[in-house]
C-alpha cells in the first residue's frame, strides 16, 4: 500500500509546494482536491490544486513535470459535493464539474476520482434512488468511456441542522452499496472506504472490506472518538458532533492494526489517504503540517508508505 495525504488540508499552497512537502516528509502520493473556482461552502471545501477545467497540453504537461520532478504520484482526484442537491443549480453544477474532473483524471492518467454520490436530505432513501440513477448512470457511463474509476466515500453528511436528518450523501451503509451496485454494475463505480465514519455510525468498519474488496478503489485514513458520556447524554439521534470528534489516525477509536489486517487479507494495494480534519492541529500552517507528519509516523508501523 502506498501512504498519501488528502490535499484539502494545504488550502494556502500551491500544488509544486504540496508536493515539495510530501516527498521531503516522506509520502508516496496525494490525493488531490479539485473543487471548482469560488468561494468554500464549508470546512475543507473549495480547495482546488488542480484546474480541472484546463485541461489544456499546457496544463497537463506541466502537472505531469511536477509529479516526475517530486517523485510522487496522483491517488485519487477529489470533489465532494451534492449532486443530488435539493436545489437544482447545485446539482448541476456539481454534476458538470464532476464530468470536469473525470475528464482530468484520464488526461493525466490517474484514472482515479473520489466524490459522494449526494442526497437530498429531506427525503427518504427510496425518494432519492430516482434521481440517484438519473443523476450517477450518465457520470459513470461518461467515467467508463475515459477508463476512470469513480470511489464514493461513505460519509453521511449529517453533522449539522443543514444536513439533518438524512445527511447529503445516500453511499453510507453495505446495505445501501448492494443496492448502487446493484443498479450501477459498472466495474468503475466503487468505493473510497473510510473507516471512521462507521465509527460514529456505531457500525462494524472490518466486516464489509471482504464482500466489497472489489469495489474498494481508495481508502481515507481519519479516526474518530466517541465521548461516551455525552452520547449517554444526547443518544445516536442528535447531530454526531455533540458526541463525536474527528480525529487523526491514533487518537480516536478505530483499531488500524485489525484494519490494515483485514485491508490486507482483501489483497488491497492500493492508495491509502490521511484525511486531516482534526480542529486541534488547525490553528496554524505549521499544526497542519506537523498533523500529517505524526499520522504518517503512527500508520507506518501498518503499511509502508
Amino acid at each position: 500500500m502506498q501512504l498519501g495525504f488528502v490535499t484539502a488540508i494545504l488550502p494556502e499552497y500551491s500544488l509544486d509546494q504540496v508536493l515539495r512537502f510530501a516527498r521531503e516528509a516522506g509520502f508516496s502520493s496525494v490525493e488531490v482536491m479539485c473543487w471548482p473556482p469560488g468561494k468554500a461552502e464549508r470546512r475543507y471545501a473549495g480547495v482546488s490544486h488542480i484546474d480541472a477545467t484546463d485541461l489544456s497540453p499546457g496544463a497537463i504537461q506541466e502537472t505531469r513535470a511536477l509529479l516526475d520532478e517530486h517523485q510522487l504520484a496522483i491517488s485519487g482526484l477529489g470533489y465532494y459535493p451534492n449532486p443530488l442537491s435539493a436545489d437544482k443549480t447545485e446539482a448541476e453544477t456539481a454534476v458538470a464539474h464532476l464530468r470536469h474532473v473525470i475528464d482530468a483524471a484520464a488526461a493525466l492518467g490517474v484514472g482515479r476520482v473520489n466524490s459522494f454520490i449526494g442526497r437530498d436530505h429531506t427525503k427518504s432513501i427510496d425518494d432519492n434512488w430516482p434521481r440517484f440513477l438519473e443523476t450517477w448512470r450518465p457520470l459513470i457511463d461518461h467515467a467508463d468511456s475515459k477508463n476512470v474509476k469513480v470511489g464514493i466515500e461513505n460519509c453521511p453528511m449529517s453533522f449539522g441542522p443543514d444536513e439533518w436528518p438524512g445527511g447529503k450523501n445516500l453511499a453510507v451503509s453495505p446495505a445501501i452499496w448492494r443496492r448502487m451496485f446493484q443498479d450501477i454494475p459498472s466495474p468503475n463505480f466503487g468505493l473510497n472506504f473510510d473507516p471512521s465514519h462507521f465509527v460514529f455510525q456505531q457500525m462494524d468498519y472490518l466486516a464489509p472490506l471482504a464482500e466489497f474488496k472489489d469495489r474498494i478503489f481508495h481508502v481515507h485514513a481519519k479516526d474518530a472518538r466517541i465521548d461516551r458520556a455525552k452520547l449517554d447524554q444526547h443518544g445516536v439521534l442528535a447531530h454526531p458532533n455533540l458526541w463525536h470528534t474527528p480525529k487523526i489516525p491514533g487518537q480516536g477509536d478505530v483499531r488500524w492494526g485489525a484494519f490494515f489486517g483485514a485491508l490486507a487479507d482483501t489483497g488491497y494495494n492500493g492508495h491509502v489517504a490521511i484525511e486531516v480534519e482534526d480542529r486541534a492541529f488547525e490553528g496554524s500552517l505549521e499544526a497542519r503540517l506537523d498533523s500529517l507528519i505524526i499520522s504518517r509516523r503512527y500508520l507506518r508501523q501498518f503499511i509502508k508508505g
